[in-house]
């Protein structure tokens, strides 16, 4: 009897050991900035609890087994991040979740009780408890805007007002103290942001700058999209502010009706929330976060430093909560909003992190980034235009380390408006993981791609059942699915590629090992392309789709399939294809004619398609494809309401289309579905019989013409597709299509595919402004200077005329 309470009385204390339950409980006055707090009692028990997260945390850590720690509702106002480290935890598994669905709001700001004082011009001042430093106001819960130049209008598309006379030096006199001012754009290939800190003037007048080091394709600042902020001198609206960090005031000016007294205040603080680190040595293990909101951070762009290998993105690794080194870890139903930066971030080695029902809106920069590090990756390069010699090139396939996400899921997320600040950003960014799984998100109100690959390290990854739509709407050259792949062999000059893969075909899939499939998707790209795979985007397979405004776009890759997808008001766009590809497009529904550049070799199979008018079947015919696709009308079921399924038989039986469920995209969680927003499904737009011609997206011209001309065959720039393929910063230039031997054009070293964008200084808009410059100058022996770019590289050459 003895030994039988004995070992009753031990299995009890195991399981007491093995589930552990803490409790937290905070005021909403405390961490008040200026108002007395008490952090330290409690027991973390539920009559009993704990007065900090903190607290909670430290006692978690010692505890074996199973620990779950209940915040009570309120709002936790951090003093510092809070950090879960594996050497720190001797848990199971830990969870940090609200209590009994109480609503629990975890603000990396601080709250301030400020005595306001009229100053002038409608603006109050108030002089701050503590030296303070933040760049971002709350007020009763909405976001103020700091002082700006032009001032904020949301009705504005791009960066919500912009001047180029924000930084005219006449403009730039009326500053007193401009240093401690941000200057912001799009870069100008508009490809994404670039913004500087203001550290003073010049003597001529013109601002002493740092920064623009965000996208990792550098240029300069676009002239015309910019605006300037933090100067006192623009506080002239309702709802901007400015702090004199020198005088230690906040100054602001209140909408009418605003009770300043009684308002509340609170200001960014932090940059991360939560931090869980590991290594995938000792990761840590199975952390959940559920139930809680993360608000209030701080602002990061001029921290987005770090290249992603040769993708376009720059990055700061870290969010409002950040995972590095885990094990199947999860965040689940959780909302992220009004953040500086990215929402979450899972760098490095994490195995199994699940991102499930929550909802990301009015963000900075990302939701959610899948990155791994660079340490993983085999012969990696920093800079679009870097190369490897083949001889040093590591000829290993696959990863060099294991510190890169894999096996990772986010699903049912609402994603929306976010990169309210930074451009260069995705509802959802992978780059250097392996099978990451993207399934039934709603993603809209975004600056750039909905979602992103940014390289081909390692593939495995699945998109599918996602909504995606209202994308690229401050950017250009962009998709609403993006990728890249620049692999660690990949150049941009075309003619190093077609010799180095021509004998070294091995080359292809030594990063992207594994196939990427994309399927059972809407997307919808307003300055784009629906499906965008760019330079390189190889081992792809694209099914099931509804593009619903600019088609699909393959750029030079391998091993790229495309099937049963369809292509509201748009077409196919492939550019400058290599030989030997393996492509292929086979029974999709397109609705005008493809829209080649530079393709010669069309891949293994382009047929079997379906196309609206017999001219657009016809001028496929015309590129040697589509000997067996057919022409009619697709007799969409019900197209004003989203559903694309055919009625037609042909379509079906010859052609091979094969309808699916249009019932499926997006969000599935009540929660989240009954606030997210729908697409707009557009009018569809028959296309005209007219002879087929390139094309731009959303774009009908009659004719495009190329004129002979000294030995050279040259024709304008036109279309979003030409400026693309071509990679330019606008639709302006005259590209040379073919040039020979004899012609002054190749005398100077021009070459096919090189596009011309000034003449003698003088910018050239396109083909007949180039020959009204040039025809003066024939005969007279001139050396004239030819500004050009070239494997979107620019040079100057010159002419003998």
């Amino acid at each position: 009897m003895i030994l039988l309470e004995v070992f009753l009385s031990a299995c009890f204390c195991l399981h007491a050991q093995a589930q552990t339950s803490l409790y937290v409980c905070i005021s909403d006055s405390v961490h008040v900035v200026g108002i007395d707090k008490d952090m330290d009692g409690g027991q973390g028990s539920l009559k009993n609890p704990f007065h900090s997260i903190q607290a909670a945390l430290r006692a978690a850590g010692s505890r074996k087994g199973a620990v779950t720690i209940y915040l009570r509702k309120g709002v936790y106002y951090l003093d510092s991040t809070l950090v879960i480290k594996s050497e720190e935890a001797s848990f199971e598994s830990l969870k940090i979740q609200n209590y009994q669905d109480e609503k629990v709001v975890i603000s990396a700001g601080r709250a301030l009780k400020l005595n306001w004082q009229p100053f002038e011009n409608g603006i109050y001042q108030a002089k701050l408890p503590l030296q303070l430093h933040f760049e971002t106001l709350f007020i009763n819960d909405e976001k103020q805007v700091l002082a700006r130049c032009p001032n904020y209008n949301p009705a504005v598309r791009i960066l919500q007002g912009t001047s180029a006379d924000a930084t005219a030096k006449e403009k730039i006199s009326s500053w007193k103290h401009p240093a401690g001012g941000y200057l912001h754009g799009l870069q100008a290939y508009e490809w994404g942001s670039l913004h500087y800190k203001i550290i003073g003037s010049n003597p001529d007048g013109t601002l002493r700058l740092v920064g623009g080091w965000q996208n990792n394709r550098p240029s300069s600042l676009h002239k015309d999209y910019r605006y300037v902020e933090n100067i006192f001198e623009e506080l002239d609206t309702a709802k901007e502010w400015f702090l004199d960090k020198k005088d230690n005031t906040l100054y602001y000016k209140p909408p009418k009706g605003l009770d300043l007294q009684t308002a509340k205040v609170v200001v960014s603080h932090l940059r991360n929330s939560l931090e869980i680190r590991g290594s995938s040595s000792r990761p840590v293990p199975a952390v959940h976060i559920q139930g809680i909101h993360f608000t209030n951070n701080e602002r990061t762009f001029m921290e987005t430093k770090e290249p992603l290998l040769r993708s376009d993105w720059r990055l700061y690794r870290g969010g409002a909560v950040l995972l590095d080194g885990t094990a199947d870890c999860s965040v689940e139903d959780c909302d992220f909003h009004d953040l500086g930066g990215n929402a979450i971030m899972v760098s490095g080695f994490n195995k199994g992190t699940l991102i499930r029902g929550c909802h990301i809106y009015r963000v900075g920069a990302s939701a959610i980034c899948f990155v791994g590090k660079r340490e993983a990756v085999r012969s990696p390069l920093d800079n679009y235009a870097a190369r490897i010699s083949y001889d040093q090139l590591d000829k290993t396939p696959g990863p060099l380390t294991n510190d890169y996400p894999d096996s990772c899921t986010a699903d049912n997320n609402l994603i929306d408006s976010i990169g309210l600040i930074e451009k260069q950003v995705a509802g959802i960014e992978i780059d250097i993981a392996a099978g990451i799984h993207i399934t039934h998100n709603t993603i809209y109100q975004v600056p750039r791609a909905g979602i992103n690959i940014g390289d081909g390290c390692f593939g495995g990854h699945e998109i599918a059942y996602n909504e995606v739509f209202r994308t690229v709407l401050e950017t250009g050259d962009h998709g609403a699915f993006n990728s890249w792949g620049r692999d660690r062999f990949w150049n941009a000059s075309r003619a190093y590629m077609d010799s180095l893969v021509a004998l070294h075909p091995e080359l292809r899939l030594l990063d992207a090992q594994e196939k990427n499939i994309i399927h059972n998707n809407l997307f919808s790209c307003n300055h784009g392309w629906d499906i965008d795979l760019d330079d390189g985007s190889s081992n792809y397979e694209i099914f099931n789709n509804l593009c619903l405004a600019g088609g699909i776009k393959f750029r030079e890759g391998f091993y790229r399939s495309a099937y049963n997808n369809i292509m509201i008001n748009n077409s196919f766009h492939p550019h400058v294809w290599f030989k030997n590809s393996h492509d292929s497009f086979r029974h999709n529904i397109v609705m005008q004619p493809y829209k080649p550049i530079r393709v010669t070799d069309w891949g293994d199979r382009v047929d079997d398609n379906w196309f609206l008018t017999e001219a657009a079947l016809q001028a496929a015919r015309t590129n040697g494809t589509d000997a067996h696709s057919l022409q009619g009308n697709p007799m969409f079921t019900n197209p004003d309401k989203g559903d694309y399924n055919t009625g037609n038989q042909a379509l079906t039986r010859k052609a091979g289309f094969k309808n699916f469920r249009m019932d499926q995209f997006g969000v599935e969680l009540p929660r989240l579905k009954k606030l997210a927003a729908k697409p707009d499904y557009p009018v569809l737009n028959v296309w005209d019989d007219q002879p087929h011609v390139e094309v731009g997206v959303g774009t009908v011209k009659k004719n495009k013409i190329s004129k002979e001309f000294r030995g050279a065959t040259l024709k304008s720039v036109e279309g979003l597709g030409d400026r693309s393929a071509y990679g330019l910063p606008d639709e302006s230039g005259v590209i040379v299509l073919s040039v020979r031997g004899e012609s002054p054009f190749a005398k100077a070293g021009l070459l096919q595919g090189d596009v011309i964008r000034s003449f003698e200084g003088t910018r050239v808009k396109g083909l007949a402004q180039l020959l009204q410059l040039i025809r003066p100058l024939i005969g007279s022996g001139k050396s004239v200077s030819v500004g050009t770019i070239r494997s979107q590289q620019s040079m100057e050459l010159k002419i003998r005329l």
